[in-house]
């Protein structure tokens, strides 16, 4: 049996284990736990989107060749119905206008659905029958413009649009066009003849398209006509029965009936290269997939080509998937690292409470040094006062107008958090209980200026005695007396602030030396540590303090915001 002292120091052994793992390197397991659970993710995401681009691919290949199928059925109507005119023209022995106009009604073609242009017929002359043949049109049918291009006399055939159904301005485009006279439309006829199949043109521009470069094919089927020749008889080329197609045209009616609306489509004549481009359904997307789907129209190989898969880097459940995964291993990480450092925020939050706690106490000296200074200023207005008084009313109002003075600069001290008040507000305080609404009786002028709140409450004393004197006997007592407070910054430290009353009743050059008198040249000089210049001249009172002046700090004594105890 394992022994006591084993088994008492199995717990510390695997306490330490942990305090290795969580205290001496906290970012371990939080980093092991992230990484594999992001790599578990990295897989479930991989299978999904390998799953997904497969699908994606079955279903391309099925949308291809829904269209394929619809795009090859197309072909085929229109190859039968070139058949059918073809067998009909060979049993006349001359295609008239009526004879077309009542083949083409039967057909009951609907141009838009079907997505061609119509159907026609070529008559097939040699250069010397053209005019005869031109002559004989115009006969039959008014505004037949001619053979275009100008007849080649070294041509061994002719072959013009004769007919055209539907009668539509733009068909009309068509008629007289030589289609021997260009190279694409001439090989297919030739293969056509050759064959005695309908054949499919390679990629051209429709004559119906006029100054237009949609681009487009078209289908002939050539009729023959059985004549006498000697003791047996002779195939002649009478002419063909052919269809127009403008490319896009045909392909919108072949999806029109499917869901394309995630895939880019293209056709192409033969390889899928952009010289052979019929027609292009969305710009081609960077990093879409492929898939190609060969198409025969009328004995005529075309490449389908469908795009898929480039708008969606990371399917919805891919997306979940990762953010879940991510947000899992992200969330077991901080758990871990919160485990870890809670003895360091401990720490921390102790370091915090004790330096709060070193605050306060900052905090409660200064505020009660505030209101000793303050008490102490009270006292001795107050001292003062009474050996002045003259009576108790006498008594009453110079205290009440004296601490109503002090209060005024306390609230400007209060409203800045005991910070610093500017010169203007301490004089614009203490003369406002005095001047009233008459604001014309004093000029205030100066810098802006901050004193210190000690100096801000000696020297809105000293406005205050200032300005209680003017009302009783100064400047400020008789109606058209002026008071100018004025100040500058004589140092970078000091403020010159200047007092003159003028207009006022005279002053007697020898004054009984009251109160105010010695509040300015003892206690505020004292307080504010530089002599006060106190002159009674005849024309009025002039007063220079020096202030000393003070920038505005960062330190408050208390936060204005709202907050927790």
């Amino acid at each position: 049996m394992p022994s006591a002292s084993r088994l008492a120091k199995a717990p510390k052994r695997k306490h330490s284990r942990v305090r290795w793992l969580l205290i001496e390197y906290p970012r371990t397991i939080p980093a092991v736990i992230f990484i594999a659970i992001a790599a578990i993710t990295a897989l479930a995401v991989y299978v999904i989107e390998t799953n997904d681009r497969e699908r994606d691919r079955a279903e391309a290949r099925v949308f291809a060749q829904e269209v394929a199928s619809a795009l090859d059925r197309r072909g085929n109507s229109f190859s039968s119905y070139l058949r059918a005119g073809a067998a009909l023209f060979a049993t006349v022995d001359e295609v008239s206008p009526s004879t077309f106009r009542q083949f083409a009604a039967e057909l009951r073609l609907d141009r838009e659905f079907r997505g061609a242009e119509g159907i026609g017929w070529i008559s097939v002359i040699t250069p010397s029958q053209a005019g005869g043949f031109v002559s004989r049109m115009r006969a039959q049918r008014r505004g037949f413009p001619g053979i275009r291009p100008a007849v080649d006399p070294a041509a061994n055939l002719l072959a013009p649009v004769t007919y055209f159904s539907p009668d539509t301005t733009r068909n009309r485009r068509t008629l007289g066009l030589d289609m021997y006279a260009e190279p694409v439309r001439a090989a297919a006829m030739d293969e056509a003849r050759r064959t005695v199949q309908p054949t499919a043109s390679g990629r051209i521009v429709l004559a119906q398209e006029g100054a237009g470069e949609a681009p487009g094919f078209a289908i002939f089927m050539p009729v023959y006509k059985v004549e006498p020749e000697g003791a047996g008889e002779a195939r002649r080329l009478a002419g063909y029965v052919f269809s127009s197609f403008n490319a896009s045209q045909f392909l919108d009616a072949a999806i029109a009936q499917t869901d394309s609306s995630q895939f880019g489509v293209r056709l192409y004549d033969g390889a899928p290269e952009e010289a052979n481009l019929l027609v292009a359904r969305t710009p081609r997307a960077e990093g879409a997939a492929t898939l190609e789907q060969p198409v025969s129209i009328a004995n005529r190989r075309l490449q389908l080509v469908v795009e898929f898969g480039a708008s969606n880097p990371l399917e919805v459940l891919s997306m979940v998937t990762l953010i879940f995964g991510l947000a899992l291993a992200s969330l077991m990480s901080l758990v871990v690292r919160l485990l870890a450092v809670q003895a360091k925020e401990d720490e921390a939050r102790l370091h915090f409470y004790e330096e709060q706690h070193s605050i306060r106490n900052s905090l409660t000296r200064e505020l009660n040094h505030r209101v000793k200074n303050t008490l102490a200023n009270v006292l001795s207005i107050l001292s003062l006062t009474r050996r002045r008084a003259s009576g108790l009313h006498d008594f009453a109002n110079s205290l009440e107008g004296r601490i109503r003075a002090l209060s005024a600069t306390h609230d400007l001290l209060t409203g800045s958090d005991w910070a610093t008040t500017p010169i203007r507000s301490v004089v614009e305080a203490e003369l406002g209980h005095v001047v009233g609404a008459d604001s014309n009786a004093v000029i205030i002028d100066g810098p802006h200026v901050e004193l210190a709140p000690n100096d801000a409450l000696s020297f809105g004393l000293a406005i205050h005695e200032l300005a209680t004197n003017a009302a009783k006997y100064g400047a400020l007592s008789v109606p058209g007396g002026r008071v100018s407070v004025r100040w500058h910054l004589s140092s970078d430290n000091i403020a010159r602030v200047e007092w003159c009353e003028s207009d006022g009743p005279p002053v007697s050059p020898e004054r009984k030396r009251g109160f105010g008198t010695e509040l300015l040249e003892k206690i505020v000089a004292h307080e504010l540590r530089h002599r006060v210049e106190l002159d009674f001249r005849p024309q009025g009172v002039r007063c220079v303090i020096g202030v000393p002046v003070r920038q505005r700090g960062d330190f408050k004594i208390r936060h204005t915001a709202k907050g927790p105890d």
